[in-house]
C-alpha cells in the first residue's frame, strides 16, 4: 500500500492537507512515498490488517479482557458487543487500511489461532507523523508483547512508512504501558491535561512520548527482527 505524504515547511501547521487538497498553488512541499504493510511477523507475533472474519477472534480477546481494559480504553464503555457488531467494526478498519487513512493491525499467535490484542499506526497526529496504539489481551500481559509491538510498528513507520515523528500516549498512572516507549528509545515531551477518558467517562491526563526519524537509527527499536509483506504478499523486508 502506497500513500504518497506531502509537508510543507516549517512554519505550516495541520491545515495544509486541507489547503494541498484544494491546490491552493502555495510553497512547494517535499513529497515522500508511504509504503504500509498489510502483514509483519516478529519473533513471537503476527500484526495484520484485521479482517471481517476475524471477528470471533476478536470479541474473544476483548470479552476475555474487559476488566482489564476497562480503566485504560473508552470504548470498552460500549463491550460487550455482538460478533456481528465486530465484524462491522473490522469492516471499516480494513476499509480505512486500504483507502490510507489509518492502519490497525490485529496482533495474533503466529498460528494465528489466538488474537493476543490490537495495535495501529494511527495518522492522526498530521504533518508526517504517525501515533503508536496497542493493547494486549488479560492473559498475555507481562509477557514484553505491547514492547515487541510497539517496536516493530515504530520500525515500519520510520522505514516503510517513511514517519517523521512517531508518538505513543499513554496515562502517567500505566506504568506497564509508559514503560514501553521508554525501552524503545522514546522521549517523554509532554503530559496533556485531561486528554484522554476512560470507560466511565472520567477525563485523564496523557503522556506524549516521542521519536524523530533522526533519532531512530540508534534506537532499540531499530534493532528489531521481522519480516513485513505488502497486500500481494510480497516481501518488503
Amino acid at each position: 500500500m502506497f500513500r504518497n505524504l506531502c509537508r510543507r515547511g516549517k512554519r505550516r501547521q495541520r491545515a495544509v492537507s486541507s489547503e494541498a487538497a484544494a491546490g491552493d498553488g502555495g510553497e512547494a512541499m517535499d513529497c515522500v512515498k508511504r509504503m504500509m504493510p498489510y502483514r509483519i511477523e516478529t519473533d513471537r507475533l503476527v500484526l495484520r490488517c484485521w479482517q471481517p472474519h476475524d471477528a470471533g477472534l476478536l470479541k474473544e480477546a476483548v470479552d476475555a479482557s474487559l476488566d482489564h481494559l476497562r480503566p485504560w480504553m473508552p470504548w470498552a464503555a460500549h463491550e460487550p458487543q455482538s460478533v456481528e457488531a465486530k465484524a462491522e467494526r473490522l469492516r471499516v478498519f480494513r476499509g480505512e487500511f486500504d483507502l490510507d487513512r489509518d492502519y490497525v493491525f490485529g496482533i495474533f499467535s503466529r498460528d494465528e489461532r489466538l488474537a493476543l490484542g490490537s495495535s495501529g499506526l494511527h495518522t492522526r497526529p498530521g504533518d508526517g507523523g504517525l501515533e503508536v496504539g496497542y493493547w494486549i489481551r488479560a492473559s498475555h500481559v507481562g509477557q514484553g508483547l505491547g514492547t515487541e509491538t510497539a517496536a516493530a510498528l515504530t520500525k515500519v513507520g520510520f522505514e516503510l512508512a517513511r514517519a517523521a515523528r512517531i508518538e505513543i500516549h499513554c496515562r502517567p498512572d500505566n506504568a506497564a504501558s509508559a514503560s514501553i516507549p521508554r525501552k524503545l528509545g522514546f522521549t517523554h515531551e509532554a503530559i496533556r491535561r485531561e486528554m484522554t477518558r476512560d470507560a466511565e467517562g472520567t477525563a485523564h491526563d496523557a503522556m506524549i512520548w516521542t521519536m524523530l526519524g533522526r533519532e531512530y537509527p540508534t534506537s532499540p527499536a531499530a534493532r528489531t527482527a521481522l519480516a513485513a509483506y505488502d497486500v500481494l504478499g510480497q516481501r518488503l523486508f
